[in-house]
């Protein structure tokens, strides 16, 4: 493991008592709204956001803020993501639209068998996940240290800052983690190196409010803050490897070289026009970006702002662009390194025109097929993925004008549950699918050496008809992602709503016959309404989401947090 070199480095000379970025706020709405002195950040958490705040103080870049902010999540939101991650990142900025891969990737001699015992049949979920058949490797720090090399401004070092002070000093345990922890035993506190962290002799969660400190993680932050991304992807590749191999029962283990020859690339941005907005999100092997440009496009020929966040037809046509943009998703995306993604096909205005009128504004499709884009392969079959989980967000916009939408993750809450360095290993594997061929046909996202799982996540930018940047925005969810995020952007465009009032909308898709809703929300009371119109039943749940933005006003950027996790931020 990583070990401290220097008992008091340059990094921690100025470490206090108290830490600026440890401040016990009140949960509230207005903890996710304050605004930097220079530019603007919204993330998940306060400290998080402090984080970036102060790196924009400094005089550092967007893309500067946001690798601090990926940090300092690490650091106090552990269950959602973090450098044992990946992620995606979307960059704006004079020279364009810019998207950054971070996704983890399968060890080189994994297969298609990887998930499936000798008989051929899915091996258990714990089996599947909570061992090393679930690590990528990860990709979260390479993905910091080539957004930095393009757009960076101040030192590498500097970003660590605050995030070493966090997890070196200590943070408070707020109500959402100690949620978190509660609610994933078995897997937070799968190792000793984790139990001793976060819970106390007992075996619980410690309490609400308690100081929590991670000096390995500060030690891991430490080497890689003074010795560049290779004190991670190079130092220690032998060690971290041979713990993966480990706790990999079957199929192609974890080596030192698939570590060390880990490289977050720069992607196409997946682009596409709503109105007269461009929206550009990410490529393969995410779905986000393609799925939201398809969803907004299909609705395109309905007034939807006369239809109003209170109609059934307007969820209604909604709902039936999600199944025609999630049926392409399923067929056709992955990662394109390996198998032909017709993205320009499936993105393409008249494609998306002639998807859309399909739908049906007095009724839903009987049954919803795939399209055929321009330049779809001729045999592909759907796969079997298991739905994706923790997941954070967060947008950052610096006072040069240049915006960042990052997406980060492990996959589930805490990952494989694997602790190494201070930090949690993810799960992102099982984002494949286990079946490599249904009926003799490939899978797009089946398993194979090298490769990085489809994802769901996509972090946005919004930009007018001026080609000035109006909206950063992104989710976290699993496959609600980019559902959330369409929703949120009718919400702005359309709806006229403030960041956070288009963030508060319901949550509202189909997942095969089912629809699900959220409690309170006023789609919770059309059942007769969706029944009428074809669709099945109506599944009421908790409220879920988490979504990130930033709005640009008359006023400057409108910084906001989904009001879903707000009152969980606290500490009492």
């Amino acid at each position: 493991m990583f070990k401290q070199t220097i008992a008091a480095i340059a990094l921690a000379a100025s470490l206090t008592a108290c830490s600026p970025y440890e401040t016990p706020v009140q949960a509230s709405a207005l903890a996710l709204t304050e605004k930097a002195p220079e530019g603007a950040v919204s993330a998940a958490d306060p400290r998080a956001s402090a984080a970036g705040e102060a790196i924009l103080a400094k005089g550092g870049s967007a893309a500067d803020a946001a690798i601090a902010v990926m940090l300092a999540l690490t650091v106090v939101e552990p269950q959602s993501s973090g450098i044992g991650g990946g992620g995606f990142m979307i960059h704006a900025g004079s020279d364009g639209v810019v998207s950054f891969d971070g996704r983890e990737t399968a060890p080189a001699a994994a297969t298609g068998r990887r998930f499936l015992d000798e008989n051929g049949n899915r091996l258990p979920r714990s089996s599947r996940t909570l061992s090393g058949l679930s690590v990528g490797v990860p990709g979260n720090l390479a993905l910091a240290a080539e957004a930095h090399s393009k757009y960076g401004k101040l030192e590498w070092a500097e970003l660590f800052e605050p995030a070493i002070e966090l997890a070196r000093d200590g943070f408070l345990m707020n109500k959402r983690l100690h949620g978190s922890l509660s609610g994933s035993k078995g897997r937070a506190d799968k190792t000793a190196a984790a139990r001793a962290i976060f819970f106390g002799d007992d075996g619980e969660p410690l309490a609400v409010g308690s100081r929590i400190t991670v000096p390995g993680l500060a030690d891991t932050l430490e080497q890689v803050a003074l010795n560049g991304p290779n004190a991670f992807y190079e130092d220690t590749a032998s060690e971290l490897a041979a713990y993966v191999a480990a706790q990999t029962p079957q199929d192609g283990k974890m080596n030192a070289s698939d570590i060390v020859g880990y490289r977050a690339k720069q992607r196409d941005a997946a682009c596409a026009n709503y109105r007269t907005y461009k929206i550009c999100g990410m490529g393969p092997p995410s779905s986000g970006g393609i799925a939201v440009g398809q969803m907004l496009g299909q609705l395109e020929r309905f007034d939807v702002a006369s239809m109003g966040p209170e109609s059934a037809t307007f969820w209604h046509v909604f709902l039936e662009s999600q199944r025609l943009a999630y049926a392409d998703r399923e067929l056709y995306i992955g990662d394109s390194d390996f198998v032909e993604v017709p993205v320009d096909g499936l993105l393409e205005p008249a494609y998306i025109t002639s998807r859309g009128a399909l739908i049906d504004p007095a009724k839903a499709l009987d049954k919803v097929e795939p399209g055929k884009p321009r330049g779809a392969p001729l045999a592909r079959a759907d796969g079997d993925e298991p739905p994706e989980n923790g997941t954070t967000h967060f947008s950052v916009v610096d006072s040069d004008g240049n915006a960042v939408s990052y997406t980060s993750t492990i996959e589930g809450a805490f990952g494989s549950g694997l602790h190494f360095g201070g930090f949690y290993l993810n799960n992102e594997l099982t984002d494949f699918s286990s079946s490599p061929e249904v009926d003799g046909k490939p899978v797009a996202n089946r398993v194979e050496g090298g490769k990085r799982p489809r994802s769901s996540m996509a972090p946005t930018i919004v930009f007018d008809e001026n080609g000035e940047v109006v909206l950063v925005i992104g989710a976290a969810g699993g496959p609600t992602i980019p559902v959330q995020v369409a929703r949120s952007i009718i919400g702005v465009v359309d709806f006229g709503m403030t960041a956070e009032e288009a963030l508060a909308l319901p949550l509202v898709m189909g997942f095969g016959s089912t629809v699900i809703t959220e409690e309170g929300g006023v789609v919770a009371g059309m059942t007769s309404e969706f029944e009428a119109l074809g669709h099945g039943s109506l599944r009421i749940l908790s409220p879920r989401g988490k979504a990130n933005a930033l709005r640009r006003t008359a006023d400057g950027w409108d910084a906001a947090g989904d009001p879903r996790v707000a009152d969980l931020l606290g500490y009492e």
